[in-house]
């Protein structure tokens, strides 16, 4: 067996270096920071600083676990693969297909936002209009060839790049000098006038840490890039090395300055910052910027998770755990028949629009955060399985070694243990410790009939 490529993929390397770095942007930055991130302040106050930069530091060990694998074993299944061979094939199995299901039903979430979005322009069109229209888009865009998926990963991670650095430049500019604001400095009191740092205690920081990581889904990505990129061995050390300065300017300092400009007891119900900001610079169309730029977030997230799914089929169908078909690959090299099976599953996110109340989808996003803390712990665990099984020369010959190997791989764990904990104290999150179960039993009772029909043929 190929150590390169020990499933014998055949898939085309189209990602470049400026696919990758992009890819690994796009999947640090979500539509969590332009809308959900009122949410998490309310929850914690201005300590949600700490919150996103202790769950950002986890979350770059986790990602420098997966490059020692991935460099090791540049392969589209990625995280599955691992799992199958350094823990076990039923274990690659769970996580292929939960990894699978999670992107499905986030992008359930997406599509229907991409809707939500469109109104604001459109407001009499039907919300399900611009839902088909965006997963047809997006999953031919999939089927045309890696490098397209690569091309519009690049342009809308741009997007959100250019609005986040826009805003902490401004934002400092109104803080410091006072700029939109009649020349009166702003400074930063707003941190520790409104209850000090930490108004809503240190329940409020625990309760805050669901939220937080559901902003880092998608990171994971870079893993999955690893087997279609052109130089793996460059690319994905550069990207994940990458990940914890974006993850600060990002996230912490674009809320560092949202909540200098603005009270955090006030975010959430004076519309969004962003908008607020650009909004005082006397850009008049503001509003219409951001719902551009979230929507561009969520087709991001769309596009990714078709790109995801389809490549977690094609890996799961060489492994012999999901049907033959979805092996096939187009004529550009695509996994044709994957990409179309979930693209499929998530129009249902459109069917589910209308049947089911809008709550839903804050639990769909708790499954969802379940099904990213059950890949992270793999990629831990799959990482210091790898590790136990090469020789002193081999690890000294490693090209891209876990830090801290095994203590931090520990320390991380013990920190994905404890989100899961905290999901048991919230009645929305609550719904994914109750569905977990139910969903690997289902994937447990699958495997071993479908292991036992085999060993009958």
């Amino acid at each position: 067996m190929d150590k390169q490529n020990p499933l014998n993929e055949n898939l085309e390397r189209g990602l470049q270096e400026r696919h990758i770095q992009l890819i690994a942007i796009g999947g640090a930055i979500g539509v969590g920071l332009f809308l959900g991130s009122a949410t998490a302040i309310q929850t914690a106050g201005p300590a949600i600083l700490l919150v996103y930069a202790l769950a950002g530091i986890v979350m770059f060990f986790i990602m420098r676990a997966l490059g020692e694998l991935a460099i090791s074993y540049p392969v589209s299944g990625s995280f599955s693969t691992y799992a199958s061979e350094f823990i076990g094939p039923l274990t690659g199995y769970l996580t292929g297909w939960t990894y699978w299901f999670m992107w499905i039903v986030t992008c359930m979430a997406e599509i229907t936002a991409v809707g939500i979005y469109v109104k604001f322009w459109l407001p009499s069109i039907p919300q399900w209009i611009p839902a088909l229209i965006a997963v047809v888009i997006m999953t031919c865009i999939n089927l045309i060839a890696v490098k397209a998926y690569g091309e519009f990963e690049f342009w809308f991670a741009l997007i959100k790049v250019v609005t986040i650095i826009s805003l902490i430049i401004f934002g400092l500019l109104m803080i410091i000098f006072g700029l939109g604001n009649d020349g009166k400095p702003i400074g930063f009191s707003n941190l520790w006038t409104h209850g000090g740092f930490f108004p809503k205690g240190i329940w409020g920081v625990i309760m805050s840490v669901v939220m937080v990581m559901f902003s880092y889904l998608g990171m994971e990505l870079i893993g999955i890039t690893a087997g279609e990129a052109k130089d793996p061995q460059k690319t994905i050390p550069s990207a994940i090395n990458k990940v914890l300065w974006r993850i600060l300017v990002f996230y912490v300092g674009a809320l560092f300055i949202i909540m200098s400009l603005y009270p955090w007891n006030s975010l959430g119900t004076i519309g969004s910052p962003f908008v607020l900001t650009f909004s005082k610079l006397g850009i008049v169309v503001a509003a219409g910027i951001i719902n551009f730029v979230v929507l561009t977030a969520a087709l991001s997230s769309c596009n990714s998770g078709i790109f995801s799914t389809g490549r977690m089929l094609y890996n799961l169908s060489l492994q012999g755990t999901a049907p033959k078909v979805f092996n096939k690959l187009g004529k550009t090299h695509v996994p044709t028949y994957g990409i179309i099976f979930s693209s499929a599953f998530m129009l249902i996110g459109v069917f589910l629009n209308y049947m089911v109340p809008s709550k839903v989808f804050t639990y769909v996003t708790s499954v969802a955060t379940f099904g990213a803390i059950w890949v992270w712990s793999i990629i831990l665990i799959a990482q210091m399985n790898f590790r136990k099984k090469l020789t002193l020369q081999q690890v000294r010959e490693l090209k891209f070694p876990m830090v801290g190997y095994p203590y931090i791989n520990w320390i991380s764990l013990s920190f994905l243990v404890f989100v899961v904990v905290t999901m048991f104290f919230n009645k929305d999150t609550l719904i994914a410790i109750i569905i977990a179960p139910i969903w690997f039993t289902i994937l447990i009772v699958c495997y071993y009939l479908f292991s036992l029909n085999k060993k009958s043929k």
